[in-house]
């Protein structure tokens, strides 16, 4: 009798401990489905707004844009840089060797078209907004961009040459269009 009482008991105590295992997955599972529901609207809401959203790309008439001169657009509140470059821009950009380069990139890599350069103005060291866009703004030693912040001088491809910026000037993702205009983003 003592191993039918024990037998009994055993298959008693799986039976609680089954029932029990379940009450705990359900509880676990309905907290679970709870805390989700609470948490949703606050990951939402970090989506990006729909104004923010239709700023994701641009699209820049580029026609009206001279040999030799340089434009700044905004593109995500970022200022981009679209120079149409003029023949000794392209051949200086072209014939620099990637050892003398601090973040090696030739110019075709940077490039869709070789007239036409599009850059995010932000200079790598520190966010600053590099001088080269406008008529007579300072272009640093190698004719591109200088950033008077702390003396980062880029090249005619936007290429860091000389000071602490340790990258290039970022190529942003970019498309022509046509013939006239191109489009960011």
């Amino acid at each position: 009798m003592a191993d039918t009482e024990g037998t009994a008991t055993t298959e008693h105590g799986h039976d609680g401990e089954t029932r029990r295992d379940f009450l705990q997955l359900a509880t676990g599972a309905f907290g679970a489905v709870g805390l989700a529901a609470v948490a949703w609207p606050f990951i939402d809401q970090m989506n990006p707004a729909a104004d923010t959203l239709a700023l994701a790309t641009i699209e820049v008439d580029i026609s009206k844009i001279e040999v030799g001169q340089a434009i700044r657009v905004k593109w995500r509140g970022k200022p981009v840089f679209i120079r149409h470059r003029t023949k000794a821009e392209i051949d200086s950009a072209k014939a620099v060797s990637d050892g003398d380069m601090i973040d090696p990139q030739s110019d075709a890599d940077r490039v869709q078209k070789a007239e036409w350069l599009i850059l995010v103005g932000v200079c790598t060291h520190l966010g600053c907004i590099p001088l080269g866009t406008s008529q007579g703004e300072t272009k640093g030693d190698f004719n591109g961009w200088f950033c008077p912040c702390h003396g980062s001088h880029y090249d005619t491809s936007g290429r860091i040459r000389k000071g602490p910026a340790p990258l290039n000037l970022e190529v942003p993702e970019y498309a022509f269009v046509s013939d006239t205009v191109v489009k960011i983003g």
